[in-house]
């Protein structure tokens, strides 16, 4: 590993754990936030695998397929998961979102289900050799903060931060990317979509309703996320149509332009960030699939 990487995860690992313990995002958007993160949205060799990791093994919750497609949905309290199968040409990493992340409120009952079902614990890896790993989990000197890394299928790297507050069992908590310009990135999020700026421990970030976007400088180049494990991620915006028109007035193109499913009634466009991330713009998305 060189330098640059060693740094990276450095301080990936030293900031997760400082907050993780007393992280305060607004992890359940209120029903009249005019925008809100609303779904990961992955490409997978194979959905049963798929389905056993986020449902059988995390908890997530079947919530049946997209209309009129064979994609299917797993709903988590503050995240939908979206699985079309379409092998992916690459993982997470190496990508400009290295991992997501998600809070648990005991880590350690976490670490030993996803092991116990057969998943790599990778955390050993992803942290600098200066941290201490104990039984697959990362922990930093005099608090009381743990976090763990996991290789889901097609090697989506997802990591786990422990807040024993949390109220149930599992929580998405951020998107972390790796970024070509950190400063530049958070800016865009924050512009585009009224991200709330500010930091994640040391890390520049920027906070919408229902998740954290964490921006830590890329170690290497990166690729952009199309066609990848997370081929890209969802933000429910009100009012569609106005906000699409609002960014091309900008000069900021759609990759898809707005459009709503007569059956479905639900509003769609597609955009790419600067340096390749894609975001699908949706609205209506969780009335789709409505317990």
């Amino acid at each position: 590993m060189n330098a640059l990487n060693r740094s990276f995860l450095a301080m990936v690992v030293a900031v997760s754990l400082q907050e993780a313990a007393s992280a305060q995002l607004q992890l359940i958007p209120a029903k009249d936030a005019q925008t809100f993160y609303m779904h990961h949205h992955m490409y997978v060799s194979n959905i049963d695998a798929q389905m056993k990791f986020w449902v059988d093994t995390l908890g997530g919750m079947p919530a049946g397929k997209f209309p009129n497609t064979q994609i299917e949905v797993v709903r988590f309290r503050n995240l939908y998961v979206s699985l079309t199968p379409q092998a992916p040409t690459g993982g997470t990493k190496g990508s400009t979102v290295n991992h997501i992340g998600f809070q648990v409120p005991d880590i350690r009952a976490m670490v030993d289900k996803v092991k116990a079902a057969g998943y790599p614990i990778v955390t050993r890896a992803e942290v600098s050799a200066a941290v201490e790993v104990k039984d697959d989990i990362a922990y930093i000197a005099d608090q009381d903060t743990r976090i763990a890394y996991v290789m889901a299928p097609d090697e989506i790297k997802v990591e786990f931060l422990e807040n024993k507050s949390a109220d149930v069992p599992i929580l998405s908590h951020h998107v972390h990317f790796a970024a070509p310009d950190v400063e530049q990135m958070k800016a865009w999020y924050v512009t585009v979509f009224g991200a709330k700026p500010g930091k994640r421990g040391a890390f520049q970030a920027a906070d919408l309703p229902g998740v954290n976007l964490t921006f830590s400088p890329a170690p290497g180049p990166v690729v952009p996320t199309r066609g990848r494990a997370l081929d890209h991620i969802g933000v429910e915006i009100k009012n569609l149509d106005q906000f699409c028109k609002a960014l091309e007035a900008k000069g900021i193109k759609l990759d898809r332009g707005y459009s709503k499913s007569a059956s479905s009634g639900l509003g769609v466009a597609i955009m790419t960030d600067p340096w390749g991330t894609r975001i699908e713009l949706t609205e209506g998305y969780h009335a789709l699939f409505q317990p």
